[in-house]
């Protein structure tokens, strides 16, 4: 092409865009309002003082008066335990690797108010040395209760409330021995509805959902120090219990249970009545154990039990 200007190839065709323009370094005015519009807020920690230098969104964030000139030691008492711990850890690696993180951390502000905060890190450095800590940090606490939400919609039956069977099966039956989600743990029960087939074909499925509803309080009601209670089926409820003490009085507490649950269930001017049947497995290790097999012995015995009944 003739005409002075930028050639650009796309798809191996040559275009013309026009005089080349001057190069405009950006107004630093206009980054730092699309920047405060963004909500992200930046930060400069100096490593040798500690005193922290912060855009107004993050004063805002943090609860603190935009006058004040923050020192780390007093934000850093904001962060929960957790995410107290994880941040000097990951800050300690990056200061002395002259490297970054990211980090999601909980933080209580000085009104009480909890805030989720997303951090991005780096590390400055000055004849060779870490000199400063710069980044950004940005509210995501809307984002993150939506997370939960959805997360708590995904692992939770909509009936009881109770964990599913999913959850059931993947951080029990198909957790390895190596795993240490439920552990120490002492034993599984499982508890089935008798009669609710009769309750489901005398009064509705209304009727019925009413009474795995309430069973599903009471069972969480007897035992609030399981590791899980569970509805893993149309009428069925495993409890996951921890080692301790407490599994010498399990005998006592599944018969107080099962009174419970004998108890009649109001619903519209009708009192229905049900039992339960259970079934007891313990853990022969309170670590390492079988979880497969452990089901398959408490099913047996609740099996037998109806059965008996």
């Amino acid at each position: 092409m003739g005409v002075a200007g930028h050639n650009f190839g796309i798809g191996g065709t040559d275009i013309c865009v026009g005089p080349a323009p001057a190069l405009v370094e950006p107004d630093s005015q206009c980054i730092t309002r699309a920047v405060a519009r963004s909500g992200i807020g930046v930060f400069e920690c100096d490593l040798q003082s500690e005193t922290l230098c912060w855009t107004r969104n993050i004063y805002d964030l943090f609860g603190i008066d935009r006058s004040a000139r923050p020192h780390r030691s007093e934000i850093v008492a904001l962060y929960d335990e957790a995410s107290r711990e994880t941040l000097d850890r990951l800050r300690s690696r990056a200061i002395e690797r002259r490297t970054g993180f990211t980090l999601d951390a909980r933080i209580t502000r000085p009104d009480g108010a909890e805030r989720w905060v997303q951090i991005i890190a780096q590390v400055e450095t000055e004849r060779g040395r870490a000199a400063r800590l710069v980044g950004t940090k940005l509210d995501i606490t809307r984002q993150r209760t939506e997370f939960e939400a959805l997360q708590q919609t995904a692992e939770r039956d909509s009936l009881t409330g109770l964990a599913n069977r999913a959850v059931f099966q993947q951080r029990f039956l198909d957790a390895s021995r190596s795993t240490l989600g439920l552990r120490p743990l002492g034993a599984l029960v499982l508890l089935d509805v008798d009669g609710f087939k009769q309750i489901n074909d005398r009064y509705g499925h209304a009727a019925g959902d009413a009474c795995l509803a309430q069973f599903g309080q009471r069972i969480q009601q007897c035992f609030p120090d399981a590791l899980m209670v569970a509805r893993i089926g149309g009428d069925e409820f495993a409890v996951l219990m921890p080692s301790g003490r407490n599994l010498q009085r399990l005998p006592g507490r599944i018969a107080a249970t099962i009174a419970l649950l004998r108890m009649p269930v109001a619903w519209n001017g009708h009192l229905l009545e049900a039992g339960a049947s259970h079934g007891v497995a313990l853990a022969h290790n309170a670590i390492s154990y079988d979880a497969e097999d452990m089901f398959l012995r408490a099913d047996q015995a609740l099996y037998v039990a109806k059965r008996a009944r």
